[in-house]
């Protein structure tokens, strides 16, 4: 939240063992994935059902965002790309009906795409949130009405072959088949790795989230989609003036380096573990493990 803390971070492919992209639209990313080859990686890719009222500058999901979907996971496969269906806010014109037939049109496009969907409620506990969805007049979003749309959507999963999970929610849904997922997935790794990761559960994270320790290089009010519920944009002013300070040759998402800032070098090391052990072989795909 210091913009003059910065966190100097080694990428080199020896001590990364994983990247986790999110994004509403890999379009400018796709034509240059061979330059990140030397990783491995996976992508949580939004898609809502939600207009430009509540999504100002996402293009269109018929016609761009989910044929971008089919098409990345063409490239990099089905077990390297979960659908995110998240956050779940509810108004007059988003009603629960609504996400109901919205959430199986999308599975329907989707299902041989993808693996798994992550859904999530909306959070108007966050800084900026509040002000940013005023204009969207929500309705109160009970746990008993989460439970109700959440056991449809996790019969629709399920019909395609989906697994469902939640983003740091705390209504237990387990009884529907939905688990709480981790988002920066060891297992995921492991599995596409073909070896164990030893890493823990990100302490820094609400208790619910659980995903396993990583660095975010991420910075707040730099997405130019301007997202109504979004928590990592409080002022689109901002926004509009970091994205303007964008230099593709400068270490930072925006700007550069000055004279006050303090930078310090965060140790980075890969969490492979090279020795089989029981574990280990728990997270190995049955053909790698011969």
């Amino acid at each position: 939240m210091n913009i003059h803390q910065i966190s100097k971070i080694s990428l080199t492919p020896e001590v990364v063992d994983g990247i986790v992209f999110w994004t509403k639209n890999p379009l400018p990313m796709l034509a240059r994935l061979s330059e990140i080859k030397d990783y491995m990686y996976y992508f949580q890719f939004t898609i809502t059902p939600y207009g430009k009222d509540v999504e100002p500058h996402v293009p269109i999901k018929s016609s761009k965002v989910l044929t971008s979907f089919k098409r990345l996971s063409d490239m990099i496969g089905a077990d390297r790309i979960v659908w995110r269906y998240d956050p779940i806010l509810i108004n007059e014109r988003y009603s629960l009906d609504y996400h109901i037939r919205a959430f199986r049109k999308i599975a329907e496009e989707l299902h041989e795409y993808t693996r798994k969907v992550t859904i999530s409620f909306i959070d108007e506990d966050y800084r900026g949130v509040k002000n940013n969805i005023k204009k969207l007049a929500l309705h109160d979003f009970p746990a008993t009405s989460q439970t109700q749309i959440s056991a449809s959507l996790a019969e629709i999963a399920q019909s395609y072959g989906l697994k469902i999970d939640t983003c740091a929610e705390k209504v237990e849904l387990r009884h529907f088949g939905i688990e709480h997922a981790r988002c920066i997935d060891d297992r995921i790794f492991s599995q596409l790795l073909g070896c164990h990761l030893n890493v823990k559960k990100d302490k820094t994270q609400r208790l619910e989230c659980g995903c396993v320790e990583s660095i975010d290089v991420g910075m707040y009010n730099t997405c130019p989609n301007c997202c109504r519920y979004c928590y990592a944009n409080y002022s689109q002013n901002i926004v509009a003036k970091n994205f303007a300070n964008h230099n593709p040759l400068s270490p930072l998402i925006s700007g550069e380096l000055r004279s006050d800032d303090k930078i310090t070098l965060r140790e980075v090391k890969s969490c492979k573990e090279r020795q089989l052990n029981f574990e280990s072989l728990k997270t190995i795909p049955p053909s790698q493990s011969n």
